[in-house]
């Protein structure tokens, strides 16, 4: 009977990884070396620097590399020889479709949203503030909030997606990890652009909505990437 080999269809930050990790065994990358930048890794390999970020968090997952915020990306002194697996979608993939769904999802809500969602959006506010210590609440609420907003624009398509974004969020092994580790350095929901968010929609202006639906998905994005700075201790705004 002929054999066949199943095709691999692994996301782009797999093969990132898996060079990395081949050059390891190889003796190329020693044991306590530090990798190139993030801009440098992104030139040399043609992909996009989200790409690098997550393949980097796969790499730490599987204990080949430590990631030391504020001194940059090492290979570990012991090997763990853990294989780099596709871990799922990863946190800035996820965030970049947020990016284009949820921002068009804003400034529909802004033209359909009732007294009702405008008075549960409060109440999801009132329970991030509250749960500032708590992970699993200060998550809950801020997916209410956005699930609200979603449910706002009155197109159940946008409304699946935007669920599924966040479901898949909490399903992926290579998102969950990396949130953890952003919520134990003290990242967490910013109440800040969430009252920014809520001031818009109550306003019913669309532009005002779409900006701020917009400048809170960059702003996370570009917290997240504080992780992988490897020049300075930037504080991270919440």
């Amino acid at each position: 009977m002929m054999e066949l080999t199943a095709i691999k269809t692994d996301r782009l930050y797999v093969k990132v990884a898996d060079q990395i990790t081949t050059l390891v065994e190889q003796q190329v990358l020693k044991p306590g070396s530090r990798l190139p930048s993030e801009r440098t890794l992104a030139e040399q390999l043609n992909v996009s620097r989200p790409i690098i970020r997550e393949a980097m968090i796969a790499l730490e997952l599987s204990g080949i590399i430590e990631i030391r915020t504020g001194s940059g990306i090492f290979i570990n002194e012991v090997q763990t020889k853990l294989p780099v697996l596709d871990k799922g979608a990863g946190p800035f993939e996820i965030l970049q479709l947020r990016l284009v769904v949820e921002t068009e999802a804003c400034a529909l809500a802004a033209q359909y949203i009732s007294q009702a969602q405008l008075l549960a959006l409060q109440q999801a506010i009132s329970g991030m503030e509250g749960a500032v210590n708590s992970k699993e609440c200060a998550e809950a609420f801020d997916h209410l909030f956005h699930s609200i907003i979603a449910d706002a624009s009155n197109n159940s398509a946008i409304s699946s997606v935007i669920n599924w974004l966040w479901e898949l969020r909490k399903q992926s092994d290579l998102s969950r990890s990396f949130s953890s580790r952003l919520l134990k350095r003290g990242v967490h929901p910013s109440i800040h652009d969430h009252k920014e968010i809520y001031q818009a929609l109550s306003q019913g202006d669309s532009e005002k909505s779409r900006q701020a639906m917009r400048k809170h998905i960059e702003q996370a994005t570009e917290d997240a990437a504080t992780f992988f700075d490897s020049t300075s201790f930037k504080k991270i705004k919440v």
